[in-house]
């Protein structure tokens, strides 16, 4: 699937919802929408993550680290 030239590429991470569907965050804005599909879930956040620059543009090259990580059995 193309994208228009003036696409910015971002990351969404999605969850299954304990109460059912789908959670999903962008970690560069902070963003979070929901949906009954991951499908959903990601249009959802798109839109969301759309309206959120138009008031509060992203600094240019600026992407996240993803990654994980181990701590301690926990209780």
């Amino acid at each position: 699937m193309a994208t228009p030239a003036d696409a910015v590429e971002l990351t969404a991470v999605l969850r299954a919802a304990p109460e059912g569907g789908f959670s999903a965050l962008n970690p560069e804005t902070g963003t979070t929408s929901e949906g009954e599909t991951q499908a959903e879930a990601l249009s959802n956040l798109a839109e969301a993550t759309a309206l959120y620059l138009e008031e509060f543009p992203l600094p240019l090259g600026e992407r996240p680290v993803v990654t994980t990580f181990h701590i301690a059995d926990v209780a």
